[in-house]
């Protein structure tokens, strides 16, 4: 029993399947498509590899789950987007845009955020 178990972790860790809870990173496309769709969203830019943005993985899969339908959550990858994050102006990571249901930035976070303040934000911009 011990060999498989170390056998199926052996495997995981070649295959590059991870646990963690954390959102794919979003597209322009993504983005775009979010903010057409009447919903008020928030965009997480930050990186797999930074630390406050790894605190924020678990938070923002969970608003993703439980707000499904009624509001937009993304996250994007600095390192895979870029141009994405030249084109919003990202300076520091994590920063969190928040926009209102017609796709208008209303707000700019840099740095950590807890779950129920990035809720409150969402309200603020149209979330009910």
């Amino acid at each position: 029993m011990r060999h498989i178990i170390c056998t199926l972790g052996a495997l995981f860790m070649l295959t590059g399947v991870s646990f963690a809870a954390e959102l794919p990173s979003a597209t322009e496309a993504t983005i775009r498509a979010a903010l057409a769709s009447g919903k008020p969203t928030v965009a997480d830019f930050g990186a797999r590899s930074c630390i406050p943005c790894k605190k924020m993985a678990p938070i923002l899969f969970e608003l993703d789950r439980e707000y499904k339908g009624k509001a937009n959550v993304l996250f994007t990858d600095v390192h895979e987007g870029k141009n994405l994050a030249a084109n919003y102006r990202i300076q520091m990571i994590p920063t969190q845009i928040f926009f209102d249901t017609k796709g208008k930035e209303v707000k700019r976070h840099i740095g950590f955020m807890e779950k129920a303040d990035i809720l409150k934000e969402l309200q603020a911009v149209g979330l009910k």
